[in-house]
């Protein structure tokens, strides 16, 4: 009612405003819309029209306004919504990973990428699941996409370079260390990756080049003296590759610079030796590697030396370098082995019988010693004592368990019994088979039901055979 009477009153009031305004303004205004079109309006009337469209305008602006605001609030609403939901779901396929639910955490990844396929952390996850199947190509392909919709990832070119490596495609993941690298010259994972690779690859002077810039940053010190071995190895790689291309002149600066930097670094002193001898310097390589061995006691020396002397046809030397080594260190069981199978190569066999068989020690770990012995005593004619010897090379530590084969069906048991589990023949089982013509005997595969019973003389527990 009181809305009502508020209408009444309004319309009511513009009336009569209408029309004291249209008496203090009599006449009229002559309004053209175009050449041919023309209407006369009160000047109050025009002004009511011109403000009703002002009103209209405004309306129409203000409304347009509300829309889109609508509009985009409702997307904004929907893209959170969404957002919250692959939220949720990459959560789950985290927690499913992590609990070891690996079908259901691929998954739950699929479905958050099927609603955001640019989600990168769950590319990233995906990937490295399908990679921990070695599904290296599907891994490849996730992490790729997700190197494109962000390619300064760190992470996501880490984790491509071990899809990549793991399908053995290591050039491409050189390529993928190598951005990074770009992106943050000194990153210490990805050089310490790209120097892996490249000794993987073999290419000893790139990966000598990433060494030198490893060791120059600031790693742990407990890592620092891994590194410096690391790069002792890559001087002497390179050092040895360019001895085998041909460039003895390089290798020798390399060898040095690996002794320089360690001087108990065999190989390197070898290499030496071996460009000395390449040129035809032998004796200058004798005498370097007798230094060596007096400085080191290495045998590895002494096993280079012995080669040297017995490809120049001169045996005695090496035998007089042992013995001179054995002077020093009369009680060296290492050294007496290795002179007594000199002796034995050497076909001495007397010599070699008296300096093996005084050996103290560690013989009981040297099955090269006991395989030695045996021979010699089987040339003295003590055949006892050479089986025992034959006996400690080959570890005989435990009865020897041979395997039963039934001659009908070539079953195998590791359990002697007085009938075959497999055809129910009984006294087939035995450690020495052979078949007639090479065959089973006919009826091996019938019905055990149906198999004559064979009598058996004889044990009938099972037992086993040294």
């Amino acid at each position: 009612m009181f809305r009502l009477l508020l209408t009444i009153f309004l319309i009511s009031a513009g009336v009569f405003i209408y029309s004291y305004f249209r008496e203090l303004n009599p006449g009229m205004v002559m309004v053209r819309t175009s050449s041919a079109v023309e209407f006369e309006l009160s000047p109050v009337t025009l002004v009511l029209i011109s403000m009703a469209i002002g009103a209209v305008v405004v309306t129409f602006v203000v409304g347009l306004q509300q829309t889109a605001h609508a509009i985009l609030t409702w997307q904004s609403s929907r893209l959170a919504r969404r957002k919250e939901k692959v939220d949720a779901l990459h959560r789950e396929g985290t927690h499913a990973f992590m609990s070891k639910r690996t079908v259901e955490a691929m998954s739950l990844f699929e479905k958050a990428l099927a609603m955001d396929p640019n989600r990168v952390d769950s590319l990233l996850w995906l990937g490295n699941i399908y990679r921990s199947e070695l599904n290296y190509a599907e891994a490849i392909r996730l992490h790729q996409h997700a190197h494109r919709v962000d390619d300064r990832n760190i992470e996501v070119l880490l984790e491509l370079g071990k899809d990549l490596e793991g399908a053995k495609r290591y050039e491409d993941a050189l390529q993928a260390l190598q951005k990074i690298l770009k992106i943050e010259p000194d990153n210490l994972t990805a050089l310490i990756r790209k120097r892996d690779l490249l000794i993987r690859l073999e290419k000893w002077s790139d990966a000598l080049e990433i060494q030198h810039r490893l060791l120059k940053a600031n790693l742990p010190e407990s890592e620092k003296q891994a590194e410096a071995d690391l790069l002792v190895g890559c001087m002497y790689e390179v050092g040895r590759q360019l001895l085998e291309r041909g460039h003895p002149d390089k290798a020798r600066r390399y060898f040095r610079g690996a002794i320089k930097k360690d001087r108990s670094f065999l190989p390197a002193y070898i290499g030496i030796g071996e460009i000395l001898i390449h040129e035809g310097k032998t004796k200058d390589a004798v005498e370097i590697l007798k230094k060596v061995y007096n400085r080191t006691r290495s045998v590895i020396i002494l096993h280079r030396l012995e080669e040297l002397f017995l490809e120049q046809g001169e045996p005695s030397e090496i035998i007089r370098v042992y013995q001179e080594a054995l002077q020093q260190d009369p009680q060296n069981p290492v050294l007496q082995f290795y002179l007594g199978k000199l002796y034995y190569r050497l076909e001495m066999v007397d010599e070699a019988f008296d300096v093996l068989s005084t050996i103290e020690g560690p013989q009981d770990h040297l099955l090269d010693y006991h395989k030695i012995m045996a021979n010699l005593y089987l040339r003295k004619q003590h055949f006892e004592q050479a089986i025992v010897e034959l006996k400690k090379a080959l570890s005989f530590k435990k009865r020897v368990i041979v395997p039963y084969i039934c001659t009908q069906c070539q079953q195998e048991s590791l359990e002697w019994s007085g009938r075959c589990r497999r055809c129910a023949r009984w006294n087939t089982l035995t450690a020495l088979p052979w078949l007639e013509a090479g065959q089973p005997a006919a009826g091996a595969e019938s019905d055990p039901s149906s198999v004559r019973a064979v009598p058996y003389q004889g044990i009938a527990s099972p037992f086993e055979t040294v």
